[in-house]
């Protein structure tokens, strides 16, 4: 790594030309990967996408939506606006996060706890770009200097010497897509500050006061479910039409006949599933459908136009957005009369329904209480309504912690629970539980894919998930006759996991697979007389 990026200043984001870091010295990957010759190569920005947007960053580009301002009187409305939305975070209307995020700005030690605790900067060897606090620091000076007596008066003699101008601007935002809101470094702080969050407050003036973020994640995600009910663009007369497939293929692989529940009145359970799962995995829903129904729970789909779909992608970048989202969720379920909404394999979808929606809501507004499928699940195999032969699961096993479920709501033990009783090769990443690495896909990261985007995922914020995989399996990785199954509860984990397992050859070269949690229960369940994993 060049020494000017190992030194890079935030005054430098004014007005440094080229880029703040050339991502020229990743941390080395685990053996065999040091040496095999499979990791690819960055794909390099085409010279005329810096022309239109911002990829000053590092030649990548997140946010496709932002433009270059063609006159002085754009930049100076887009610098006008982004004042304006900046001063708005710490106004009475932010007041939900208005406390913790006054307390990140004003309280930070520079002891950078963060940053060793942070998977992107440890995945850059350290590049100071990608430091938590550095995004941070931006903000800080750019507040002070703007919104205080010191910093209008003394400017750069107090501190504040970020110059506002467009590369200011477009490039804090595009460092605030460098940071997946994992909030392991919010875990780690000795002050209890989080720079995670400050990250999505920084999504948020980009896109409630300048109209800015990436299109998978706005125009292609939020914005569709809200017009047809899912960002897959799954419709409702599409749901069930997937659904009879899915039974038909049910019944053609385990032969069994089930049918999916769909808006059944007074049911104890609404089950709500990313609805990325029907398209692209669909034998996870089928799976959900073959384990409560032997264990015959009371249970249903939503057919409503927002009761099917779990994700809130509002929840990476927009209060507005995530609030609608979440109440026409909320409504689907009132209007069944169902007892509880149960939340599927989507991690995300369990931030944004059962910790996020209190901050939108109260209890009454919400009508319907919202939880974890992890202790129903691990409830069902205590109890015994599942029954399992766990030597049909007799190849190596770990699991990945998906961020949302497990730092951030602190359910640790129940997929554990389960896998202990259906995998008997189970084994730990390391480090695990609460202090797992995010899969490199969170906040957005997994469906963003604009420009070159997909490359910082794979190769960057995915790297550190990818090691631990790779170390997971110490004795067996390169054993291509060895299955190596990666369990990952989450849609968007599967979907990061899916795609660095592709991007490396590691499931054609090394025989590693992926999948949810019920997917390997299903395979174990005693009942089942083939196995339901497809690479068996």
């Amino acid at each position: 790594m060049a020494l000017e990026h190992k030194n890079l200043k935030t005054s430098d984001i004014s007005h440094r030309e080229g880029l703040l870091s050339e991502l020229d010295d990743l941390a080395v990957l685990p053996a065999p990967y040091d040496a095999n010759g499979l990791e690819p190569d960055f794909k390099p920005a085409k010279p005329e996408w810096a022309k239109t947007n911002c990829c000053s960053v590092d030649g990548m580009c997140a946010i496709d939506t932002m433009k270059r301002p063609e006159t002085k009187a754009e930049e100076d409305e887009l610098c006008r606006k982004f004042l304006a939305g900046l001063e708005k975070l710490f106004e009475d209307a932010n007041g939900k996060y208005m406390q913790p995020l006054s307390l990140t700005m004003e309280y930070c030690a520079k002891c950078n706890t963060c940053s060793e605790a942070c998977h992107i900067y440890l995945a850059t060897n350290g590049d100071e770009a990608y430091r938590p606090i550095f995004r941070a620091d931006v903000l800080r000076k750019l507040y002070k200097k703007h919104f205080t007596s010191s910093g209008r008066l003394l400017g750069s003699i107090a501190g504040c010497d970020v110059d506002l101008n467009w590369e200011t601007i477009a490039r804090l935002g595009e460092l605030a897509y460098r940071c997946n809101l994992c909030r392991r470094c919010a875990q780690v702080c000795p002050m209890g500050l989080d720079n995670g969050m400050l990250a999505r407050e920084i999504r948020k003036i980009f896109s409630m006061e300048l109209g800015l973020a990436p299109t998978p994640v706005h125009d292609k995600g939020t914005q569709l479910q809200l017009k047809v009910g899912s960002t897959t663009g799954l419709s409702k007369a599409a749901l069930l039409d997937t659904l009879e497939f899915i039974e038909e293929d049910i019944e053609e692989r385990t032969g069994r006949k089930i049918k999916f529940p769909v808006d059944k009145k007074g049911a104890d359970v609404l089950l709500m599933h990313n609805a990325g799962e029907f398209l692209a995995w669909p034998e996870n829903p089928a799976a959900f459908a073959i384990l409560l129904d032997e264990a015959g729970v009371d249970w249903t789909l939503s057919s409503d136009m927002m009761g099917y779909d779990s994700v809130n992608y509002g929840i990476w970048y927009d209060d507005v957005q995530a609030k609608s989202v979440a109440m026409g969720q909320f409504e689907a379920a009132k209007k069944l009369g169902v007892r509880r909404i149960v939340v599927g394999e989507c991690g995300h979808a369990h931030k944004a329904s059962v910790v996020g929606a209190d901050r939108m809501a109260d209890s009454a507004q919400r009508g319907v209480p919202v939880e974890s499928f992890l202790p129903m699940m691990a409830e069902l195999v205590r109890v015994g309504r599942l029954k399992f032969d766990p030597s049909k699961n007799d190849f190596p096993v770990t699991l990945h912690d998906p961020c949302n479920i497990v730092r951030q709501m602190g359910i640790v033990e129940p997929q554990r629970e389960i896998l202990r009783a259906i995998a008997p090769r189970f084994r730990e990443m390391t480090p695990h539980g609460v202090d797992n690495y995010c899969c490199g896909g969170g906040s957005g990261f997994a469906i963003m894919s604009s420009y070159n985007f997909g490359n910082f995922r794979d190769k960057v914020s995915a790297r550190v998930k990818f090691a631990q995989i790779i170390n997971a399996f110490p004795d067996e990785f390169e054993d291509k006759d060895t299955v190596k199954y990666v369990c990952a509860p989450c849609s968007n984990c599967k979907g990061t996991i899916r795609d660095i397992l592709k991007v490396y050859k590691a499931t054609k070269t090394y025989n590693v697979q992926y999948g949810g949690l019920v997917e390997l229960m299903v395979n174990g369940l005693a009942s089942m007389e083939r196995p339901y994993l497809e690479f068996l």
